[in-house]
């Protein structure tokens, strides 16, 4: 009974070391992540701090009414907000069906094939590519082509290369995670499988392809160096997608460099409006997740 009750003793001792050393390192690593995570959020704090103090001045109606000014005058930027309006959504409007339907084929047809493998390589390979790598190609096959014209639509044709990769692999995801039991069960009932997928399957993945398509109209906001070297940029009113055309990222580095006071807060201005227009897209993104995630459950 005596060895018995050393023995429980010693193993008592060694599992309360045990749990203390455990309970140091749990603390020292729960301490290490919220410094960490406070670094982080202090910095973007201060980054989001003098976007709003130097922006505020600027934030005005004639800003949305007016068009960009020359040095030294006032004026705002409604031309470059069209200018991104309309290339993004043109951006949107290409990348879309393309990355919908190479998504498609990636869950539903080229799961098991080689050649969807090397698909999905090389999805993963343009969507980490740099962006001013995909407008520098852009103004090769396009501007180039063209005499050297630069236009809206080549900058809307550079943008929808950074939103295909995202929805290819958006939508192949989503699909993917579409039970299996809802394809055997259409297909059971003699349903063509071309049907499955747009009556069934896309109905199940909506909302994760909308997301998709969301974040990429997020990223492609705030992208310079694609229009650099196909829009290029207009100081005055243009709605001809054939012609160079004004954009928020492109004004902004214009004028973010200059030695003028008036088009330096213009630039700080369209970033702030800009970082609330990614906000707003991606809180909303986030609301249709969380809106089919309750619906689901």
């Amino acid at each position: 009974m005596t060895a018995v009750a050393t023995v429980t003793e010693r193993e008592r001792q060694v599992a309360d070391h045990l749990y203390a050393r455990r309970r140091v390192r749990n603390g020292i690593a729960i301490l290490m992540g919220c410094l960490t995570a406070a670094f982080g959020l202090f910095f973007l704090g201060w980054i989001l701090w003098t976007l709003v103090s130097k922006a505020a001045g600027g934030i005005n109606l004639q800003l949305f009414t007016q068009m960009t000014p020359p040095p030294m005058q006032d004026g705002g930027l409604l031309n470059a907000f069209f200018g991104s309006a309309v290339m993004c959504a043109l951006a949107i409007a290409i990348g879309t069906p393309l990355g919908v339907a190479a998504g498609t084929w990636l869950s539903e047809y080229g799961r098991a094939r080689k050649a969807g493998v090397v698909v999905r390589f090389i999805n993963d390979i343009l969507l980490s590519a740099p962006s001013i790598v995909l407008g520098l190609f852009v103004y090769t096959l396009f501007v180039m082509q063209t005499g050297g014209r630069f236009s809206a639509l080549a900058g809307a044709i550079a943008l929808a290369f950074i939103v295909l990769p995202v929805v290819v692999r958006t939508t192949d995801e989503m699909l993917q995670l579409v039970p299996t039991q809802m394809r055997e069960a259409a297909l059971s009932l003699g349903v063509p499988h071309w049907k499955v997928v747009v009556q069934v399957l896309y109905r199940s993945a909506s909302a994760g392809i909308v997301t998709g398509v969301l974040l990429a109209l997020a990223r492609i906001s705030g992208e310079t160096a694609p229009l650099l070297f196909t829009a290029f940029g207009n100081q005055y009113w243009n709605s001809d997608v054939l012609r160079p055309m004004a954009s928020v990222p492109v004004v902004m580095y214009q004028y973010a460099g200059s030695p003028y006071e008036s088009w330096q807060q213009l630039a700080w201005a369209g970033a702030l409006v800009l970082t609330c227009f990614v906000l707003l897209v991606s809180l909303g993104a986030r609301a249709i997740l969380l809106r089919n995630r309750v619906t689901h459950d």
